[in-house]
């Protein structure tokens, strides 16, 4: 399966990491219907990134399913690799991709740290690294990061994922200054508590004590979280770099 290059200059091209489940499909199937072509990059679930491209294509719009560990340096080489083959220009990347490893600190092990650096950190350096290289000799693109206000606030249980998440907000503030003179914005969003399966995995009681903190009493939608990444994407939001915008109905503030 492939992406229709003979469009490739009326319709542009986002790549979306971690695009099968949750905010990931969300932001996917939101670009698609406002007008992208969309790589759907998954790690392992074929049948769902299959299923969500069905679904794009059923509402209009165009979509391939790309696999790939983008904590893994020879899986990024070999997505990149493709877009090479294929001749795609990605104009839109959308660093998605992450995992939890909660536990508390003294018990936290060094494979419960690897993964989430490895992956929530490395793997947005490493994806950001190959894909720039081409929006650098366009001299256009944007990335936009998906990470979250553990990076901003701390949360317990997270040091992982709270240092995953501030390193990439750090690393997005140097590039967005390094890339500006190639046309290039670089940008984040933070979501706090979003409808997705990890919510769906708390019992009642522990549902309503997260919401307590919450001034809006409620979680995100992915479609909420989606729309602000369609908003950065867009034309309209085209002299913002270097910033991290907050989606958490208040949880931060």
């Amino acid at each position: 399966m492939s992406l229709d290059t003979s469009i490739q200059l009326e319709r542009p091209v986002a790549l979306v990491t971690g695009a099968s489940r949750g905010i990931g499909r969300a932001i996917a199937f939101s670009l698609a219907i406002s007008g992208y072509r969309v790589i759907v990059n998954y790690r392992s679930n074929a049948e769902q990134a299959d299923s969500l491209c069905s679904e794009i294509a059923a509402a209009g719009g165009e979509a391939v399913a790309l696999q790939g560990d983008v904590a893994k340096a020879a899986d990024v080489e070999a997505m990149n690799a493709w877009l090479t083959r294929e001749n795609i220009y990605v104009d839109v990347l959308v660093n998605n991709a992450g995992v939890l490893r909660d536990n508390v600190f003294v018990m936290m092990s060094d494979a419960q740290w690897d993964e989430v650096i490895d992956t929530n950190l490395k793997g947005v350096f490493l994806m950001s690294r190959a894909i720039v290289r081409g929006m650098i000799e366009k001299r256009r693109g944007k990335i936009i990061n998906v990470v979250s206000i553990s990076g901003l606030v701390g949360t317990p249980a997270q040091a992982n994922y709270a240092a995953s998440k501030g390193g990439v907000i750090a690393m997005t503030r140097s590039l967005a200054k390094e890339l500006a003179r190639y046309g290039i914005t670089v940008n984040c969003v933070a979501p706090g508590f979003v409808e997705t399966d990890m919510l769906g995995e708390m019992n009642e009681r522990q549902l309503t004590e997260m919401l307590k903190l919450v001034p809006m009493k409620r979680a995100a939608k992915p479609e909420e979280v989606a729309n602000l990444v369609q908003f950065i994407a867009s034309g309209a939001c085209s002299y913002m770099t270097g910033q991290t915008l907050v989606i958490d109905g208040g949880l931060s503030v």
